[in-house]
């Protein structure tokens, strides 16, 4: 039996019920998150908590659950489903109202829901890389906020899995922003390039982790724009994200890139981000 999140109560997968005017559904007006679970344990669940009322805030939607209440919520979730490895996913919407784009009255309840996936780390991407293909950037321009609303990004997702593509390299004009679902970073002569996190992109928390992962074995950051014909003449490229974690890209639209290997740089980042997960102690 599966379980899942409902406002403020663990239920059984099948018994929710959303309306068919619930706003997200209808507008995509809400906001997500995706939490990784190593060993039972969520992986920097206060910083994605933390990002979660944030975007809220952005487009004026009210949770009403403290960050400690929703917290304990989705820990609740995961012992409920007996995960091990996977993630939770958690949405919150303006709730269910007459089709109007007009906010509702405040008194309409948010709608939460969550559930979880069990799947195990993407090894294999991990250790020899992947292909990446350029799109073009068609979303809006808050991608800082982490909205339901996700078609561009679907639909670039599509284009790369259709040419053969672990991910889409986005970019508005020739400057390379972000991924259709992850960050993108180039490694030149020692340092590390990428997107300023700007409404340009998401910053995301892996991200956030691997910058820190930089610092510490001395590899300097350079948040600025980049081409996509500066992205080509990197040593090494990187994507990460929840799933993506530190994944290497040694191919852009039949451009190897470096030796078309994952680089020193890229192992040295893999390994100081794997020393940060949970993978022993429960630590709930």
């Amino acid at each position: 039996m599966a379980y899942s999140l409902w406002n403020d109560q663990i239920v059984e997968e099948g018994s929710i019920a959303i309306s068919p005017e619930d706003r997200g559904y209808q507008f995509g007006d809400g906001i997500y998150e995706v939490i990784k679970v190593y060993n039972g344990n969520m992986f920097t669940a206060q910083e994605h908590i933390d990002r979660f009322y944030a975007s809220a805030e952005k487009i004026r939607l009210v949770i009403p659950y403290t960050k400690d209440v929703l917290h304990k919520l989705l820990h609740e979730l995961i012992e409920k489903n007996n995960l091990e490895t996977g993630h939770i996913y958690f949405q919150i919407t303006r709730g269910a109202n007459s089709r109007n784009h007009v906010f509702p009255d405040a008194s309409i309840p948010a709608v939460l829901t969550g559930n979880v996936k069990a799947g195990e780390r993407a090894y294999e991407n991990f250790e020899k890389g992947v292909k990446a293909t350029f799109v073009e950037d068609i979303r809006w321009l808050r991608c800082d906020i982490k909205s339901l609303n996700l078609l561009g990004a679907v639909l670039a997702k599509q284009e790369a899995a259709e040419k053969g593509c672990y991910e889409a390299i986005l970019h508005r004009g020739d400057i390379v922003t972000e991924c259709s679902s992850a960050n993108v970073y180039g490694i030149k002569d020692g340092k590390l390039y990428t997107h300023p996190a700007n409404n340009f992109i998401l910053n995301g928390i892996t991200r956030q982790v691997i910058l820190k992962c930089a610092e510490e074995i001395n590899l300097p950051v350079i948040e600025e724009p980049m081409t996509k014909a500066d992205l080509l003449t990197m040593d090494e490229i990187i994507v990460s994200s929840v799933s993506s974690e530190v994944t290497p890209v040694i191919d852009v639209d039949g451009n190897q890139i470096g030796a078309g290997v994952p680089g020193e740089w890229t192992r040295q980042l893999q390994q100081t981000f794997e020393a940060k997960l949970p993978l022993s102690i429960n630590t709930k």
